[in-house]
């Protein structure tokens, strides 16, 4: 299938129109039409950000071949981004908020920090050790995975808002783990840390 093609498949999988995720990136519906029409090739950059915001693997757009052989598609640079500790992926643990090293990470990816996961609750996406890149931001559209900090207390789970936006249900993808709920009566503060947008796995 063609990169368009993908993008095309994925985006309507994930319910959203042309309009809905231009907004997600920031640009116009015609430029996702010409996306998916092949009339444009994006580069890394952008694919990197169209695969964020569909919730994929950059793999899902470009395919198993190598993406750096796609015309237009530029080899990236790396950057170092700062590894702020561990996060939970079980029950909410305190996340300690010292600044442990740098991670090397795809300049095309858009992230502020990352954030070593903790426990098995979003397995088998994440995995115990994977460096989770977070780009700070307020809310999240409804099921993508964020950052969560609760009473000091951060973990990272698929964010649902509740009817009238009375609180957070915080969904694991282990179906061991029951969801959390966030609301006013039962947590002092709750807050969304940003939106994980690509992880790191060592093999071992």
């Amino acid at each position: 299938m063609t990169f368009g093609g993908s993008l095309k498949r994925l985006r309507m999988e994930r319910g959203l129109s042309q309009e809905e995720l231009a907004r997600l990136l920031g640009t116009s519906k015609q430029v996702i039409s010409r996306y998916e029409s092949g009339a444009r090739v994006p580069k890394i950059s952008t694919v990197s950000a169209l695969a964020a915001a569909l919730d994929a693997p950059l793999t899902a757009l470009t395919g198993e071949a190598d993406v750096f052989s796609l015309p237009g598609v530029e080899r990236p640079r790396w950057r170092r981004v700062p590894l702020l500790g561990d996060i939970a992926c079980g029950e909410p643990i305190l996340a300690e908020e010292n600044l442990e090293g740098y991670v090397e990470v795809d300049a095309s990816v858009r992230c502020d920090f990352t954030l070593r996961c903790r426990g098995d609750s979003m397995e088998p996406r994440l995995r115990d050790g994977d460096i989770v890149m977070i780009r700070i931001q307020p809310d999240v559209l409804d099921g993508q995975i964020a950052a969560v900090l609760i009473g000091g207390e951060a973990t990272l789970k698929h964010v649902y808002h509740l009817p009238g936006r009375a609180g957070l249900r915080l969904m694991p993808e282990n179906p061991a783990y029951p969801p959390i709920f966030v609301t006013p009566d039962n947590a002092d503060e709750a807050r969304i840390l940003g939106r994980a947008v690509a992880y790191q796995r060592m093999l071992g």
